[in-house]
């Protein structure tokens, strides 16, 4: 079912995001770099817990 790579290319959108803003923190980048991806994560974040509930909900059915 489609809902279900969604929700693997939803989930490793995440994580590409927050490692990428970890790493800017870590190596001491921009502040308004990793406040933006910091931004960015949470709102993939947000997308992908409904694109699993909706993974959830299709396959109840």
């Amino acid at each position: 079912m489609i809902v279900n790579y969604l929700g693997y290319i939803a989930v490793g959108a995440v994580l590409v995001v927050l490692l990428m803003g970890l790493w800017n923190m870590m190596r001491g980048g921009n502040s308004n770099t990793s406040q933006k991806l910091m931004r960015w994560r949470v709102g993939l974040q947000f997308v992908a817990i409904l694109v699993l509930m909706l993974g959830l909900y299709f396959s109840q059915r």
